[in-house]
């Protein structure tokens, strides 16, 4: 059998002291003070002895638990709930946890979350959004240490990792769409168009830009939310109300629209109960498109013609960037940790289905 190995028990038998001041003495506990003589035996007892000290544990940076820390804007709406799942499915096969973080949009509750971080000290960070501009340069530091990826806006730059999507490009493929059926008047309904919110005006300028190539640009009217809206709590119902409501207001003050497309489909099922209440068919008098392909786009009763731009694959990949950058971290085949940036983008589809149609005038002279 091995040799037994010295304790401090051992050491303070043979220097004639207590263990406490063992561990004291050889742990240069410089706030507590003992004789010349005492810190000589039990330094000459423990060197005689062959007594090391018990390894530290490691710091807490290395000891990271299972879990990814997701940021999110709201979860009112369907499309975030979507990314959600994707991230959640893909985690917990990897067998990690995920802590969530709604910001809803408020700049105080983002700077708090993102300083919780280094408690929570999660494996990775995922934002299902851009950041917000002031605290770029906090996240941009934060993922030299941590993997982060960003469900982001392709327009902006980021030298982090991200899920693009192009959003400008969403908007074209809902213009051509509809002028390839004919409609020249059409209502754009949106949340606030704001600096902090890039993305939305990304889409409204892809969209506006379609028309603009066809000589129709002056054709489009666009309504957006008060800035207001961005400010306050957001509600169950916030972008459904969105749509609602300015519906209401492009019905009074422009009757020669043949279509009205809302920027995400929780405003776009808004859009279609407004124009319900107020008498119109869809798509008979008026048609109406979506953005996201969320869940109830898909109802019968609803069939909202909208793009698909595959939300849970986006989740799902956001999580597989997390587990490749802490592999590469682990298994390091050169004395040089591997600095990568990814970047993924899906191509949007156009999904067709029973809100859109050709204008009522064009449908005449079909007949015809």
């Amino acid at each position: 059998m091995g040799k037994r190995k010295a304790t401090s028990s051992d050491v303070a038998r043979k220097a004639g002291v207590s263990q406490a001041t063992v561990s004291m003495v050889l742990n240069k506990k410089y706030n507590v003070s003992f004789s010349k003589e005492v810190v000589q035996r039990v330094e000459e007892a423990a060197a005689e002895l062959g007594y090391e000290l018990p390894r530290r544990r490691k710091k807490k940076e290395e000891r990271r638990e299972n879990l990814l820390v997701v940021i999110s804007p709201n979860l009112t709406n369907p499309y975030y709930v979507m990314l959600l799942q994707g991230i959640e499915s893909r985690a917990a096969e990897q067998g990690f946890g995920i802590f969530v973080c709604n910001t809803q949009r408020d700049l105080r509750l983002e700077e708090r979350y993102l300083k919780m971080t280094s408690a929570l000290n999660p494996q990775g960070i995922i934002y299902m959004c851009n950041p917000s501009q002031c605290f770029m340069a906090q996240v941009e530091e934060l993922s030299k240490r941590i993997p982060v990826v960003i469900v982001n806006n392709q327009n902006e730059k980021l030298s982090v990792d991200a899920v693009e999507l192009d959003n400008s490009k969403l908007g074209r493929l809902m213009a051509r769409h509809l002028l390839e059926l004919g409609h020249q008047d059409v209502g754009y309904v949106a949340p606030p168009l704001t600096v902090r919110q890039k993305q939305r005006s990304k889409r409204v300028e892809g969209f506006l830009k379609e028309f603009q190539n066809v000589g129709l640009r002056d054709h489009v009217v666009i309504k957006s939310a008060d800035e207001q809206m961005d400010k306050d709590v957001p509600g169950v119902d916030s972008e459904y109300r969105i749509g609602y409501d300015l519906t209401k207001e492009l019905l009074r003050e422009h009757r020669e629209l043949t279509a009205i497309v809302g920027l995400n489909d929780m405003i776009a099922f808004g859009i279609m109960d407004a124009l319900y209440d107020e008498k119109y068919k869809v798509p008979g008098d008026m048609s109406v498109m979506g953005c996201d392909n969320t869940l109830f786009a898909k109802v019968k009763k609803v069939s909202l013609t909208t793009i698909e731009h595959f939300v849970i694959y986006k989740g799902m990949d956001a999580c597989d960037i997390i587990m490749k950058k802490m592999s590469s971290r682990i298994k390091r085949y050169t004395e040089m940790e591997p600095v990568s940036i990814y970047h993924v983008e899906y191509e949007p589809k156009i999904v067709v289905r029973g809100t859109t149609s050709y204008p009522a005038s064009k449908k005449r002279k079909l007949i015809k």
